[in-house]
């Protein structure tokens, strides 16, 4: 602890954060999505900085294609804070840097996970996340 300040070890950011509930979600789905999924943790990353609008912001998680193109962006919402289409929203402008193919939302009660096709400019919601393959 720093202070009164909770703090928990983020391995994908080799360093300690505060544990916030926005946190523990992303830390639960990160261990959920290498340990049960087969997402590769060297291909995983947590506050990834991408400028929009000439406006800096972070992606909570990016997982990356061997080839270093994003693969999958997760968004992560405290349990108390409800899915909504500002959540998706925010996700989906992210995607127009990004360009990944799967856009992950959760709040660790209830996840979204939808695939995009850019060839026809549209998206299908998935019913389950999907496991981890190289032709991500």
């Amino acid at each position: 602890m720093d202070g009164k300040i909770l703090k928990v070890f983020d391995p994908l950011r080799k360093k300690y954060v505060a544990l916030t509930p926005e946190e523990y979600v992303r830390q639960h789905f990160t261990a959920w999505m290498t340990d049960a999924l087969g997402y590769p943790a060297s291909l995983m990353s947590n506050e990834v900085p991408i400028k929009l609008n000439d406006t800096s912001r972070r992606c909570d998680t990016v997982v990356f294609r061997p080839d270093g193109t994003p693969a999958v962006i997760v968004e992560y919402k405290a349990p108390t804070v409800a899915i909504t289409q500002k959540v998706f929203d925010q996700i989906a402008r992210y995607n127009m840097v990004l360009r990944s193919r799967i856009l992950i939302v959760s709040n660790g009660l209830r996840h979204y996970c939808c695939e995009m096709d850019y060839e026809t400019d549209s998206y299908r919601f998935l019913q389950n996340i999907p496991v981890w393959t190289k032709e991500m």
